[in-house]
């Protein structure tokens, strides 16, 4: 806020840009409490400025379609054709992403004197009056051309250019949910996918070899310094989808077969006494059959067809893995209170989904004694986080290739499936999900409702991304299971959760 001085008192000079309405030339004024004026006004530099800059300049000089151009012209033809105005003799570089409201939001680097050097102009888009042919249309109405679309530059202003793209030009990034971004968001410290694709250190080869950096001598830091120094405080203290490895026992799992499926949970893989740190098991009257995730908090999610609102009637047990024997880290905490999707319809399973209210311990505000084998899975904000074909794991203590229910936690990996209604017709419903193998050899199965179906980011953040809801028979070929999607009800859990828990456990 201080940048724009909403909140800082107007005694303090604040950021500004404008482009000047003759040349098109883009001046900042950069504040600097040293300064007896209180800051520096400074052009910007030619040499990284395009079409992304300059809509940022555009849309805080009051044009929101943002730039038709980014130009630049001599810094000696500026003053010789202009001598009556007096223009500033040092400029900084700027880089932008393009979806910043401000050029105090960008990057700003490297104050020089401009010497011989060329400055940077931008031309607004205005909408035509008439009709035009169109190359690509924004999303806000603007008119780019084909080639400006997939390059991993903003040139729409609103990013419709660089989405739903199969791959990228000019070498662009891609991100696996159709985005492009510049190859320079590669390694910056900011997460321009949303799965955080461009800061995996897989593709640190691609990180250009020459970055721009802030100065050491340069006083003004920019909100993107700050913007990246609160995400990586705020990640170090993240609560939720990175399980606590000291906890997880060292045994030897099966290798994956030849065929590169694993069998279904049903007769699946066993999973490591205290592996799947979110795994809970619902009991009703002594009995276990469902699972559910644990998010953080006093909160847990599973299917509603699992649950009836009567939460005296159940109990929740985290650090299972034998399915009718406690280890040393097994938990037992009862139940407050039961909230079960308002449209839930148990004739279609729509909305399959419920939370969970634990109850506190006395004279506490936490509802789990502090225990090292449990750990909160992320709730998904988005539902485009992640696309059909990526390998996420699914567990439980379903019914085995025999008929009988598991004894001990097992697990799996399945692949999203894209298309689902072209299995189950109108029986897919929005807010269900498919994932599996349409051969039938990785599935859920009765036992494991209500179980969590956890994908992995690039970052290494698991998120609950289904729960286990339906499907036909187990391990039918054609019919892959049928999962609630979580990300599509994540305003449904905040509202019940509150703010402050969705923040807290899976910022």
């Amino acid at each position: 806020m201080s940048h724009f001085g909403e909140k800082c008192g107007a005694s303090h000079q604040k950021f500004t840009s404008v482009i000047d309405r003759y040349t098109g030339v883009v001046k900042v004024f950069i504040p600097d409490s040293l300064r007896p004026d209180g800051g520096e006004e400074l052009l910007v530099c030619q040499k990284i400025w395009n079409i992304a800059a300059a809509n940022v300049a555009c849309k805080e000089d009051g044009k929101p379609l943002g730039a038709v151009t980014a130009g630049s012209m001599s810094y000696d033809s500026l003053t010789t054709d202009h001598h009556n105005k007096q223009f500033p003799s040092r400029c900084v570089s700027v880089r932008c992403q393009g979806y910043e409201t401000s050029l105090a939001e960008c990057v700003i680097h490297d104050k020089i004197s401009i010497g011989n050097e060329s400055v940077a102009t931008a031309t607004c888009y205005t909408a035509p009056h008439e009709p035009e042919e169109c190359g690509f249309q924004c999303v806000n109405t603007k008119c780019v051309s084909l080639n400006q679309t997939c390059d991993g530059v903003d040139d729409c202003g609103d990013r419709s250019d660089e989405m739903c793209c199969k791959k990228c030009r000019n070498g662009g990034f891609h991100c696996k949910t159709g985005v492009c971004v510049h190859q320079e968001a590669i390694g910056d410290g900011q997460r321009d996918c949303l799965d955080g694709d461009d800061e995996s250190e897989k593709h640190a080869f691609k990180k250009p070899e020459l970055k721009a950096r802030p100065l050491p001598t340069f006083e003004y830091i920019s909100p993107k310094d700050e913007t990246r120094a609160d995400r990586k405080y705020m990640e170090t203290n993240l609560y939720c989808g990175i399980p606590n490895s000291t906890t997880v026992d060292d045994v030897a799992v099966d290798k994956r077969p030849q065929n590169g499926r694993y069998k279904r949970v049903v007769g699946g893989v066993p999973a490591n006494p205290t592996q799947i740190q979110w795994q809970i098991a619902l009991v009703e009257n002594r009995k276990i059959d469902c699972g559910g995730a644990y998010i953080g908090g006093c909160w847990v999610i599973t299917a509603a067809h699992c649950v009836r609102p009567n939460p005296y009637a159940f109990k929740v047990k985290f650090s299972v893995w034998k399915k009718f024997r406690a280890q040393n880290t097994t938990d037992i905490v009862p139940v407050e209170d039961i909230h079960i999707h308002p449209r839930y319809n148990a004739l279609t399973y729509e909305n399959d989904i419920a939370l969970v209210k634990l109850q506190k311990l006395p004279f506490q505000e936490k509802c789990l004694v502090d225990n090292p084998a449990v750990s909160a899975v992320c709730v998904p904000w988005s539902t485009q986080l992640f696309q059909p074909n990526h390998t996420c794991s699914i567990s439980g203590w379903g019914r085995t290739a025999d008929g009988r229910a598991a004894q001990v936690l097992l697990w799996a990996n399945v692949s999203l499936i894209a298309d689902c209604q072209n299995f189950y017709k109108n029986r897919f419903k929005p807010g269900m999900m498919c994932a599996g193998d349409l051969d039938g050899s990785v599935d859920s199965c009765q036992g494991d409702s209500g179980g969590p179906l956890v994908c992995e980011d690039e970052m290494g953040v698991s998120y609950l991304w289904g729960v286990v809801s339906w499907g036909e028979r187990c391990g039918q070929p054609g019919f892959p299971g049928v999962y609630t999607q979580v990300a599509h009800y994540f305003e449904w859990i905040r509202r019940h959760t509150g703010w402050p828990a969705v923040t807290k456990f899976n910022s």
